[in-house]
């Protein structure tokens, strides 16, 4: 309950500045520093920190502090992002209280949801699995490569000029359209397996099955691949090019 109270006050707080400055998008910006708060509450209520809880703060750290550092540095300063614009038009008079429940308080179940491998693990631990441990780490790391050379290698193309209107077909972006949402959904797996080696309970799978639903079905890919269709190649591009798991492209 206490987890809950804490996310539900920390997204109340975006909320609270969201509307003030009418600029729903913010959230997002939330979002990473969100877990990173989360794991280190669970980390500092723990009787003990053993070796996979330490590494699983530590990634999950990691990972939601360059979300944050990205986002912020791609959003700062500029105007509300389409979709939330959109949705701002759409939900007309009753868009304070639509974006509450749909924007910020959605966002609160998801990151609830996602954390579970965070906040189910055990506060004490008898007995590690290093093996399933060090193949978590593993995991993670592949995942966090994945998105972190994902955004970056999507950033230095959109920076060149010459590439405006065209579609990123070339580093990671050849084996996957979404390097960096693969990445992501990979971390959580990698941090489900280390949570589980220090005897969290397996109902914890609903963490990284959550996140890569999320990403796979609903905010990411869907959206993105909507505002791609319309770009020229992009159905060359689909038809030989993996949509999440990286693979070799067709020819």
């Amino acid at each position: 309950m206490d987890v809950m109270l804490l996310i539900f006050v920390y997204f109340f707080i975006f909320f609270i500045v969201g509307t003030l400055i009418k600029n729903n998008s913010i959230v997002d910006m939330g979002w990473g520093i969100g877990f990173v708060m989360v794991a280190w509450f669970v980390f500092l209520r723990s009787e003990s920190q053993p070796l996979p809880q330490i590494l699983m703060t530590l990634f999950v750290s990691i990972w939601g502090l360059r979300l944050f550092y990205h986002i912020l540095k791609r959003n700062l300063g500029k105007p509300e992002d389409f979709r939330y614009a959109t949705w701002r038009k759409e939900w007309g008079k009753f868009v304070i209280p639509r974006a509450f429940l749909q924007v910020y308080m959605l966002q609160g179940v998801f990151m609830f949801l996602v954390s579970l491998a965070v906040i189910l693990f055990p506060s004490q631990v008898s007995q590690v699995s290093l093996p399933v441990m060090i193949v978590g780490a593993c995991i993670w790391i592949l995942g966090f490569f994945f998105e972190a050379v994902g955004d970056y290698q999507l950033k230095v193309f959109i920076a060149n000029p010459d590439n405006r209107g065209k579609i990123m077909q070339t580093g990671l972006w050849r084996f996957t359209r979404h390097p960096n949402y693969f990445g992501e959904a990979t971390m959580w797996w990698g941090i489900f397996l280390i949570a589980l080696s220090g005897g969290t309970s397996p109902i914890a799978i609903i963490s990284p099955i959550t996140i890569t639903c999320l990403l796979l079905f609903v905010s990411g890919i869907p959206l993105l691949e909507k505002s791609m269709k319309t770009k020229p190649g992009f159905e060359e591009y689909a038809s030989k090019t993996s949509i999440f798991i990286p693979w070799f492209p067709k020819k």
